[in-house]
């Protein structure tokens, strides 16, 4: 049987993970009414991949005789500022979620939960790679400053990312 606590912890992260859905979708929504169609598409695929998060998540729950009570989703921002801030953001936001699932591994340790210890390995190896890859993101437009051309050429690197398989 779950653990009571390990389980609202884990209902409480669904709700980050479509939270953070929610956020990226709205960001891409933002990159395409200012035609950056590259940076939209790698937003909405990072959208759809926060959302595949939660529903692992989901259906770890009911795997475990657990219960998935969905909470509600406040409606992000819909405007934001230049792209170097938008991806400042959004690696603020892959750390803060780093910090969650931390915590959410820290609860089930501390329940003696080793099998959800276990499935929260993979959510702790996939936010290294989140982060690295807002980093890179950051950097890159950092190094880009107001150079066009620069920016430009980001917006086509990441309209060819391909949803994961």
């Amino acid at each position: 049987m779950l653990n009571p606590a390990v389980e609202q912890a884990i209902n409480e992260q669904i709700n980050q993970e479509f939270q953070a859905a929610y956020l990226y979708l709205s960001m891409s929504a933002h990159f395409e009414t200012k035609g950056l169609h590259g940076f939209a598409h790698w937003m909405r695929l990072q959208s759809e991949e926060e959302l595949s998060h939660g529903l692992k998540l989901f259906d770890y729950l009911h795997d475990r005789n657990g219960h998935a009570v969905l909470q509600r989703i406040d409606a992000p921002p819909s405007q934001f500022g230049a792209p170097i801030e938008i991806a400042e953001n959004a690696l603020r936001h892959e750390q803060r979620v780093t910090q969650l699932i931390n915590t959410l591994y820290e609860t089930a340790a501390r329940e003696h939960d080793y099998v959800t210890t276990a499935q929260l390995q993979w959510f702790l190896i996939e936010q290294v790679e989140e982060e690295k890859t807002a980093t890179d993101i950051v950097q890159r437009l950092t190094l880009a400053g107001d150079d066009v051309n620069v920016l430009l050429q980001l917006d086509r690197e990441l309209g060819q990312r391909r949803k994961p398989e």
